[in-house]
Order: structure tokens, then C-alpha cells, then sequence
């Protein structure tokens, strides 16, 4: 297994846990909150997909596809803090996001060279990410942590455990 090869791995392994853990909710099940002032998956998934967006997008510009016209603006701290259904989008459409972005996502890290993966990254990501094969695997271990925080609220909703 070569470095491409296993940062695809912990991509593939983190959609297969956040697919897993959204499966069976309802649009209405991802407004909940695990206790007051925690964030609703609504909200993550955008921030998620927003994220990873703008991350990949800034060390390898034009790899990603544009998201749609107001998206960003919809997942800010503020936003965060609301609540009604129609502040956020339908499971189907962070589903169909999150699948056009990792895609884009497969392909730019197909393109790179072993190499590549070493390069420094522009700032503002060189506070946190020292490299390009870094930023990859960022994308998947953002992903399973906020997954983490999904099933408590899965638990709340009297779900139960999946791994």
C-alpha cells in the first residue's frame, strides 16, 4: 500500500461510518440536539461540506465543484445556533454534496504525485496542517469526529449503537 493508496482508505472508511450513522434519520432527527448549545447535525454536515470545500479547494484551486450559490453563508457560528428546518437543506441534498465533493476530492488526490503529498500548505491551513497529504487525511478524521458526536444524538433518539 503506497501513501495514496492508505490516505483513500481512512476517506472510504470515514464515509462508510458517516453513512452508517445517517442512514435511518429523518430530515427532522438532524435539527436535534444532544444537549443546549451543541450543534445540530443539519448544521455539521453543512460545516462539513463547506469545509472540506474551501480546504481542498485552497491548496489545489479549482479541484472542487462549486457548491451552491448561498451554501457557504448558510453554515457560519451564527447559523449554528438556529434552529428551524427551513435555515438548512434535506438530508438528500448534504447526501448529494458530500458524494460530488469526495468524488472531486478521489480525483485531485489521484493527480498528485507521492511526492506532492510532502508540500507545505498556504496559510491560513499551515497554523494547523503542515502538508498537502495532511490536508487529505484531515478530510476523513473531520468527518469521523464529527460522526462521533452524531451518535450521542442517535442514542437520544433511542437508536442503537452501530459499531
Amino acid at each position: 500500500m503506497n501513501s495514496k493508496q492508505a490516505l483513500r482508505l481512512g476517506l472510504d472508511c470515514a464515509d462508510m461510518i458517516t453513512r452508517s450513522y445517517l442512514e435511518d434519520l429523518t430530515d427532522a432527527d438532524l435539527l436535534v440536539r444532544p444537549v443546549p448549545g451543541t450543534n445540530h447535525i443539519a448544521w455539521q454536515l453543512g460545516h462539513l461540506i463547506k469545509s472540506e470545500h474551501e480546504m481542498i479547494n485552497g491548496i489545489l484551486p479549482g479541484s472542487m465543484p462549486a457548491l451552491p450559490a448561498g451554501f457557504v453563508e448558510k453554515y457560519t457560528s451564527d447559523t449554528s445556533k438556529l434552529d428551524s428546518a427551513g435555515c438548512f437543506h434535506p438530508k438528500s441534498v448534504y447526501l448529494e454534496l458530500h458524494a460530488q465533493q469526495r468524488t472531486a476530492i478521489l480525483a485531485a488526490l489521484d493527480k498528485l504525485a507521492d511526492a506532492d503529498l510532502d508540500k507545505s500548505v498556504p496559510e491560513p491551513f499551515s497554523q494547523y496542517i503542515k502538508n498537502v497529504g495532511d490536508m487529505f487525511s484531515m478530510q476523513g478524521t473531520h468527518w469521523v469526529m464529527h460522526a462521533g458526536q452524531w451518535a450521542v444524538i442517535r442514542r437520544k433518539l433511542g437508536r442503537k449503537p452501530l459499531f
